[in-house]
């Protein structure tokens, strides 16, 4: 997939600013590369928006400072990250939850330990950065945005994958992972007024595998982040000319897959180096409105 670089001509005021942060399972390491970039260049957010892995991403930053030292934090997290601190998918589990007549697989006592000691935000009003979460109702059939009311829950139901994770109730409401419909939800920052948007997406085509080598959890993922990408493109071609978007690359050489947590390394490094040269090229001056391809 092409990565769109849009740019327009200086405001007399700083444009609201945007980081969306998309799903992506272990591939969010990818963020932390991309935002210690952004903030080496003093790029900060007016509000953040963020989906399953995105949201966890997007919860741990809201509340501290717009630093590369943040950005250094959220990366060694990623450092520390193994599988079953996220997914603890122990063949115990997988029977219990295929025998049983329970709508998961597995629990979510790993995913919500995760969160309680990296997030610390108890409301979603409380942040610093307004943050806003991506999740699906099922109940409704709909995508819904939360704003307000206890973060840590709306980060736990934005990641709560069907059939592996159990859903989460937020008042009437049963709230799945947000990637379901919108793994990269430009729209709802756009919907919430941002002018310029920096867009942290961990799919890119031209990364994914058609025909990806390992176990049926890394097809299954690799067929939701063709679905996802392809929605992506249809965003970008809807909205370029709305706002100023900005695409980081989501640089996967090695084509690690959303459920292997043994290469944060080298996602980190890849992001970061891919972020800092499209950065780099984009501010250097140009005249009126161009655009430019990163792949």
């Amino acid at each position: 997939m092409a990565l769109r670089l849009l740019r327009t001509a200086p405001r007399a005021s700083r444009p609201c600013t945007a980081f969306v942060l998309s799903g992506g399972g272990s591939l969010g390491a990818l963020q932390a590369g991309m935002l210690r970039a952004l903030y080496e260049r003093e790029i900060c957010p007016d509000l953040l928006v963020g989906t399953s892995v995105g949201s966890v991403n997007a919860g741990f930053i809201a509340s501290r400072p717009p630093t590369v030292a943040t950005a250094d934090e959220l990366a060694s997290v990623w450092l520390s990250l193994q599988r079953d601190d996220v997914f603890p998918v122990s063949v115990r589990a997988l029977i219990g939850g295929l025998r049983s007549k329970r709508d998961h697989l597995v629990p979510d006592h790993a995913l919500r330990h995760l969160v309680r000691s990296h997030v610390e935000l108890t409301q979603l009003e409380d942040a610093t950065i307004p943050l806003h979460i991506v999740c699906y109702d099922l109940t409704g059939g709909r995508e819904v945005r939360l704003s307000t009311g206890p973060a840590r829950e709306a980060i736990v139901a934005s990641c709560s994958i069907p059939g592996i994770l159990p859903p989460v109730r937020i008042a009437d409401r049963y709230l799945v992972d947000g990637g379901v419909a919108n793994g990269t939800p430009i729209s709802h920052a756009i919907a919430l007024g941002a002018q310029r948007v920096y867009v942290l997406s961990t799919s890119d085509r031209s990364q994914i595998q058609h025909r990806p080598d390992g176990s049926a959890l890394d097809a299954a993922a690799n067929a939701l982040r063709v679905l996802l990408s392809t929605r992506l493109e249809i965003d970008l071609e809807r909205y370029s000319n709305q706002v100023e978007l900005t695409v980081l690359p989501a640089a996967n050489e090695s084509h690690v897959q959303p459920s292997d947590f043994d290469h944060a390394s080298e996602l980190i490094a890849e992001a970061l180096a891919s972020a800092r040269q499209l950065l780099d090229d984009a501010e250097r001056p140009l005249t009126g409105r161009a655009r430019a391809t990163a792949s």
